[in-house]
């Protein structure tokens, strides 16, 4: 294992290359501001608490995404299974028409907040912001789940992003 002196920075594409031996699921973070659908690919999600539940999730300070979940308060995500990598690669692209982005992707409204969820999910989970905090150019937001379910058992491979790739992960 190799290191790297550093005088308190770190280079951000040493940082990049470090992290990206770390597996991470793969999810649709959405919510909604003024009835309008906003979505994002999201690998920085991990669950905080179990009573209560809480899960979190990092946003980019420099997306539209930023703002719309912070002025909603309520959002939802979907862990995506191996067969949706084409949603995860639109939502992670920059840049892509705000309303036609949901154009052919199956969702359906969380029932207790609105947010869209991805049809065919493993699963998915409604939040209500608990608590921000300032994490560099990203905010930590953490949410307490407010209602969740469960995909289809059938398709039980998640979608995972090690080493810069997309992989999928054979359950069971």
């Amino acid at each position: 294992m190799s290191s790297t002196e550093s005088s308190g920075s770190v280079p951000p594409a040493e940082f990049r290359a470090a992290l990206g031996q770390f597996a991470s699921g793969i999810t649709i973070m959405s919510t909604l501001q003024d009835g309008v659908a906003h979505a994002m690919t999201a690998n920085a999600f991990t669950s905080v608490s179990l009573d209560p539940p809480l899960v979190l999730v990092c946003v980019d300070k420099g997306v539209r995404m930023h703002s719309a979940v912070l002025d909603c308060g309520y959002w939802a995500v979907s862990v995506l299974s191996g067969a949706q990598q084409a949603i995860a690669e639109r939502f992670a692209r920059s840049g892509r028409d705000l309303y036609s982005q949901f154009d052919g992707i199956g969702t359906t409204a969380g029932p207790k907040t609105g947010c869209p969820t991805v049809d065919g999910a493993l699963s998915w989970l409604e939040c209500r912001t608990w608590a921000t905090y300032d994490g560099g150019d990203h905010t930590i937001v953490v949410g307490e789940v407010l209602s969740l379910g469960t995909g289809d058992p059938s398709d039980p491979c998640a979608l995972i992003y090690h080493s810069s790739h997309y992989r999928e992960l054979p359950g069971n």
